[in-house]
């Protein structure tokens, strides 16, 4: 009996001992869960995308300076004080329209005295003549009396042309410029300041400059085998007004000086614009953009991006799904697309969106997602 009951006691013993560990590892379970539900959950969902490689059209901007197609300075031909003028600035003219009329009282008084001359030799040559066929007198006397006659004749006329020079007109159809003489003024052909300029802008000119490294990528991108053919196969370039809007007709790239400007670094080019509702006139400036294709080149959205210490920074993720920060370097901004010049290659996976809110190192949960889905247009909102 008694060792029925010590029996009893030792598998009761054995009972509760079983029990506590159990218990035991039960409880050590539950924490080690407990630790890895708060590290698992910390892992912040992300999408990724696939870098393409995609042909985009950019544009490289440069400042430019409009003038009509022809400038013509209008100058006096004749000294005189400016007895009326005839147009206001900004008027349009016509080829041959009087524009400022000089005063004439002078010239009229000499021309009066030319005038008499030409009379009074005629009247000689006219007595002489009867008198040379009678031979009374040699004909070298009558040939000289001629000779006198042509001569005042043309000091009338130079006199005369004078007084037609005092009519300024326009030399060209155009708009008339600033007019900086006023009546009572008096002018000259040797004066420095123009009496106004005419412009033509049926058609205008843009001149711009580039950069030596700018203009040397631009004509090994452009077919041709001479600088003539390039300049032929340039492509049609935009301008951009001050006011921001683009000006609806293209222009043609119609030459380029080919010389680099020692001081300045830089090559001129001339682009011309039809001008068929004379929006443009001399004395307008604006933005000339160039374009320039990005063949089969890596590109990115720019909200896969953020920027740190004025580099451009995103994010891939490492085979443990942890985030790596990646340093790129662009050669072009495409509408909202960056073009990458190195850093990132097609194929490489990166972070589609909220880049700004991770940190390097930091876990994530990542799913793919098509890259057009990402890098859709931006809406300009106004």
């Amino acid at each position: 009996m008694r060792k029925k009951k010590l029996m009893r006691k030792k598998a009761f013993t054995r009972i509760m001992a079983l029990g506590l560990t159990t218990a035991l590892l039960v409880s050590c379970g539950n924490e080690n869960a407990q630790q890895q539900a708060p590290a698992q959950a910390s892992a912040t969902p992300v999408s990724l995308i696939t870098i393409p490689s995609k042909t985009v059209t950019g544009y490289k901007s440069y400042p430019t300076s409009i003038e009509g197609i022809i400038n013509s300075g209008v100058r006096a031909k004749v000294q005189g004080y400016i007895q009326q003028v005839l147009v206001d600035e900004g008027q349009k003219v016509k080829k041959g329209q009087p524009l400022f009329r000089l005063e004439t009282q002078s010239l009229n008084q000499d021309a009066a005295a030319a005038k008499a001359n030409v009379n009074a030799a005629q009247v000689e040559v006219d007595k002489l003549k009867p008198l040379v066929e009678k031979n009374i007198i040699s004909n070298v006397q009558l040939e000289t009396a001629k000779a006198q006659l042509q001569q005042a004749k043309s000091s009338y006329e130079s006199i005369m042309a004078n007084i037609g020079y005092a009519t300024v007109k326009s030399p060209i159809d155009g708009y008339v410029g600033s007019i900086p003489y006023r009546q009572g003024t008096l002018v000259g052909s040797t004066d420095a300041t123009p009496l106004t300029t005419v412009t033509e802008i049926k058609q205008v000119y843009a001149y711009f400059s580039m950069n030596e490294s700018d203009y040397l990528s631009f004509l090994q991108n452009t077919p041709g085998a001479t600088k003539q053919e390039k300049i032929a196969n340039f492509p049609e370039v935009s301008l951009v007004l001050v006011n921001g809007s683009t000006y609806e007709e293209k222009g043609k790239i119609e030459t380029v000086t080919g010389q680099i400007n020692s001081n300045t670094g830089t090559v001129s080019f001339r682009a011309v614009f039809e001008n068929p509702k004379e929006l443009l006139t001399n004395g307008n400036s604006g933005t000339i953009k160039v374009p320039v294709i990005y063949k089969d080149s890596p590109v990115i959205p720019q909200n896969s991006t953020f920027e740190q210490q004025g580099n451009i920074m995103t994010y891939t993720v490492s085979a443990d799904n942890k985030t790596v920060s990646t340093l790129i370097k662009t050669k072009a901004t495409v509408g909202n697309l960056y073009v990458i010049e190195s850093g990132l290659k097609k194929g490489d996976k990166v972070v589609a969106e909220g880049v700004s809110k991770l940190r390097p190192g930091a876990g994530v949960q990542p799913t793919e997602v098509p890259f057009d889905s990402i890098a859709k247009p931006i809406k300009i909102l106004f």
